[in-house]
């Protein structure tokens, strides 16, 4: 039974509860008396959490008699009488548009205009009154890719506007509004190319078509929010390897008005170099809120508008992970983030934007049993083969297990990966490793080529590992565990673990070097990579070509095939595999972990290492909606792991 910290919007302050016995969090609000609240909550299911509380949707209720059970895109209405929101009752991640009324409870699905069948979204929100919403469709690819406004949605003839539509399929779609709401978006993005439309909304233009905030152009990635007038835009123009903070008037066809948003001394505040990396801004009444990277951790800057002052607001700890909360109102004093690190639980925390030093702790999550004190981390840096590129790690034990491995002990390893997409793993706390880490395992992350976590040269070519750089990947991530091999461990205590593409991370490891891990997880791993690439028809395929390049180009074909890990499976003794899927999975196809499973028995039939996979029939990508369902599917991963490793007992 638990809670996260509410926030403001309007009259209301928002947050979900969850109970224990419960699959599935409820959507709470209560009454704003004042901007602070105080919580005198006595733990118990019946008690609310804030005074007034009201359950605006149940998802326990929702999920009565079925499987699976996922709800995404929970919008308040404008008058907050309603919501909207999208719900996927199979794990396909194929979402129907909801709406609910508050005052009676009512709950339907809404359909395709002049037909029975149920509208499938991919996502939604409402427009400028509680008669309009927005929402976004899919092609059959499962790309979104249009925008459409219906109006009248109430209606028996409700009409439907069809907004923007991206035909290129290597472009995906998505919508938002301004934190001021006076604006909509339409952004149609690659990972290489972006190009975004807006309408306002007010009565005079909301029927008027959307206008381009500037059009596509080769190797430029922009993002757009609109406040105090300006356009505020992170970009990579003019081929910088970081996104830079630039500003414009509000109109159509901006490019040519972008200009860098400078400090007090006519400096750039981000000039998109390597030495630190912008991820979004969020515009607020007197200051911008920067959320990006440097020195590989995850930061946060606040900018005064009128000081023009830029400020990194610092936290003790070596290595940790800080983002922003929800923030749906300009007019504020503060600013509210989510701070956790591999030895601390997560909190929420309100800092005064005039003086960070100024912090009051809303809420820290309990964890029953947890003793800081007894863990130690780390944050360091292995050399890859290059002989240029340190690789980061981060690092979490109990201090008695480090003390062994630091005093020449051999000790149990588990390494996990990532390294793709520009996607970063942060060092973040996480109660289910404890039952590693309490049997003595130490837990590393390689922070990988691929990911974010060193900025966008981390990923982009030619140092990073896209393309035809990609090996870089696998090749960090093994170079980082034969290290580990000869320092804190050996081969026989050494396992790994990957998800989705991360799978991929650990398929191609364990082909590179079959001997070096004793045990290896692979999560709905990627690892049929040129036929899934090749076929343009399944799922996702296409806008994947600007990640991993289209093998019907003959030096990508070439390139894959030299790691796609079903093509290159070895004869020899492999580590013990543990191999999941989903039936449902729209994104790494349940076939494929199946295929590389028979590939590993069929090439080394005399391996006396287990190689196992299980399907789940009733999920897709992200395994069980269900949470205890969920840790039910991990506690299978943990003791597969903790058997091969002889600590299942301990």
């Amino acid at each position: 039974t638990d809670f996260t910290t509410p926030r403001p919007k309007g009259e209301f302050w928002y947050y979900t509860r969850t109970f224990k016995g419960f699959s599935y969090k409820t959507y709470c609000r209560a009454p704003k008396a004042s901007e602070s609240f105080d919580i005198d909550w006595d733990g118990t299911k019946e008690s609310p959490i804030l005074p007034g509380e009201e359950t605006y949707l149940d998802v326990n209720k929702l999920a009565e008699g079925k499987d699976y059970c996922s709800v995404g895109g929970v919008k308040v209405s404008p008058s907050k009488k309603l919501i909207a929101y999208a719900a996927d009752f199979s794990g396909d991640e194929i979402y129907q548009l909801r709406v609910k009324n508050l005052e009676t409870g009512e709950d339907v699905a809404l359909k395709e205009t002049g037909s029975d069948k149920l509208l499938e979204i991919d996502s939604v929100m409402w427009g400028k009154d509680d008669d309009e919403l927005f929402f976004t469709t899919n092609d059959e690819q499962h790309r979104p890719c249009r925008m459409y406004q219906r109006k009248n949605w109430q209606s028996d003839e409700p009409t439907d506007r069809l907004l923007a539509e991206e035909l290129d399929d290597l472009f995906w779609c998505s919508m938002y509004k301004s934190i001021d709401e006076k604006f909509v978006f339409f952004e149609a993005s690659s990972k290489e190319v972006s190009e975004i439309f807006f309408l306002p909304l007010d009565d005079e233009h909301t029927a008027s078509e959307m206008k381009l905030v500037a059009a596509r152009r080769p190797k430029v990635l922009y993002e757009v929010d609109a406040g105090h007038g300006s356009w505020f835009l992170l970009t990579n123009v003019d081929k910088s390897p970081n996104m830079k903070l630039m500003t414009a008037p509000i109109q159509a066809d901006s490019a040519a008005e972008w200009k860098l948003v400078e400090d007090a001394d006519g400096n750039p505040i981000f000039d998109g170099s390597l030495a630190k990396a912008l991820d979004s801004v969020t515009i607020l009444k007197t200051h911008l809120v920067l959320q990006g990277r440097e020195g590989g951790i995850p930061r946060v800057w606040t900018f005064c508008l009128t000081s023009k002052e830029l400020k990194r607001i610092d936290f003790p700890e070596d290595a940790y992970d800080v983002g922003l909360l929800a923030h749906s109102e300009m007019d504020t004093e503060t600013v509210a983030v989510s701070y956790d690190s591999m030895l601390t639980p997560p909190s929420s925390i309100e800092i005064s934007l005039t003086d960070d030093s100024q912090r009051t702790v809303l809420k820290t999550k309990e964890v029953p049993g947890y003793n800081k004190e007894l863990y130690e981390s780390h944050r360091m840096e292995f050399p890859s083969r290059d002989g240029e590129t340190m690789i980061p790690i981060s690092v979490v034990a109990r201090k008695e297990t480090m003390e062994k491995a630091r005093a020449g002990t051999h000790v149990p390893v588990h390494l996990y990966g990532y390294g793709s997409y520009g996607a970063s793993i942060e060092a973040d706390f996480d109660t289910t490793r404890l039952p590693l880490l309490d049997r003595g395992m130490i837990y590393v992350i390689a922070h990988v080529r691929g990911g974010g976590e060193m900025g966008r040269a981390w990923y982009e070519e030619p140092k990073g590992a896209k393309y035809l750089c990609k090996k870089n990947t696998f090749n960090d991530f093994v170079d980082v565990a034969r290290i580990l091999s000869k320092t804190w461990t050996k081969p026989e205590m050494l396992s790994c673990e990957g998800r989705s593409a991360g799978g991929l991370l650990i398929g191609a490891a364990i082909n590179q070097d079959p001997a070096l891990f004793r045990c290896a997880i692979l999560g709905v791993p990627f690892v049929d990579v040129v036929p899934t690439m090749t076929d343009s028809t399944i799922p996702l395929t296409s806008g994947e070509w600007v990640e991993w390049g289209n093998p019907n180009e003959e030096r990508f074909h070439n390139y894959m095939m030299e790691y796609s890990p079903i093509n290159n499976v070895k004869i020899g003794r492999y580590p013990a595999c543990w191999l999941t899927g989903g039936l449902h999975d729209p994104r790494v196809a349940y076939w494929e972990p199946a295929k590389f499973t028979a590939a590993l028995r069929h090439a080394n039939p005399d391996n006396d290492n287990p190689i196992c996979m299980k399907l789940d029939l009733s999920a897709g990508h992200f395994s069980a909606s269900d949470r205890y369902k969920y840790y039910r599917e991990l506690a299978y991963d943990y003791s597969f792991l903790l058997d091969q490793l002889n600590l299942a007992d301990c």
